[in-house]
């Protein structure tokens, strides 16, 4: 996703604090031999998070599940207990959380999802035949809006052609990769925006990163928050200047602007950009 959800750009040298608890060891297998942990990035996601976990647990019943929660106000974390195989607590950005549950993560692979989406059935055959390959370094999902009006099925197009024709990938798509692959390129980079594009890049001067043409159901929610057609093309101007090299300060600035607001900057101009996972 393209905010990852941060206070300032100060926050960036802060230090990470997580604390783990553990629920339940997970030594099944996955798929094909293959051990995948799930990652979870989560703020503030009380409606959603059991449901969400509950359905994980359907399409794929013996993965780990790490829930990273970024300092939620609501009771995430607590209603996530009950079904997540780790709770980690850390500070809200979502590139530190996804890292600190990387670091906890027993799998073999790692994969990223988001807290409101709906996986495809046969999702964990569809990952170990990916990662059957020596030459895929990673992989991800085509996305679907689950609404049937003609914008989103633009939207859904235009994000996968788009993603091709500029060499990048948002955290919708559940990105995954193998987890010594993850440790060797450090992790996603802790920036405030951006974090998984970044990401992405890395992974494709590794080795072919490919698509699995099943799709990941993503919510409507921010489309209806923003406007589809404002969301559409803000991020399309944001993922393009980013492919352009645009500074990220100017990403940060235009994305506040256009998909949320600017709450406040500080004297040198660090703006405190709205604080969300979507």
């Amino acid at each position: 996703m393209i905010g990852a959800g941060i206070n300032s750009l100060d926050d960036m040298n802060a230090s990470v604090t997580a604390g783990v608890g553990a629920k339940r060891e997970n030594s099944v297998p996955s798929s094909e031999g293959t051990r995948i942990s799930i990652i979870v990035p989560v703020w503030n996601e009380a409606s959603l998070i059991r449901p969400f976990l509950q359905h994980v647990r359907e399409r794929a019943p013996v993965t780990e599940i790490i829930v990273v929660d970024g300092g939620s106000s609501d009771g995430t974390a607590e209603l996530a207990e009950k079904f997540a195989d780790r709770i980690v607590r850390t500070r809200r950005n979502r590139a530190v959380q996804m890292n600190a549950g990387a670091r906890v993560a027993s799998g073999d692979v790692l994969w990223f999802l988001h807290v409101d989406v709906e996986l495809p059935a046969q999702c964990l055959d569809e990952i170990g035949r990916t990662l059957k390959d020596p030459n895929v370094a990673g992989g991800y999902f085509r996305i679907r809006l689950p609404q049937s009006p003609f914008v989103y099925r633009l939207t859904d197009s235009f994000a996968h052609y788009a993603g091709i024709l500029l060499r990048m990938r948002c955290g919708d798509h559940g990105i995954f990769c193998r987890r010594q692959l993850f440790e060797d390129l450090g992790g996603f980079p802790e920036t405030p925006i951006m974090e998984d594009g970044e990401f992405f890049r890395m992974l494709q001067q590794r080795g072919r990163v490919a698509y699995i043409d099943k799709r990941i159901v993503v919510s409507p929610r921010r489309y209806e928050r923003v406007g589809v057609l404002r969301l559409t093309l803000a991020y399309g101007l944001i993922a393009a200047l980013y492919a352009a090299g645009a500074p990220l300060r100017v990403l940060i600035w235009l994305y506040a602007r256009t998909c949320g607001y600017v709450k406040n900057a500080d004297a040198t101009g660090n703006f405190i950009v709205p604080i969300r996972n979507k």
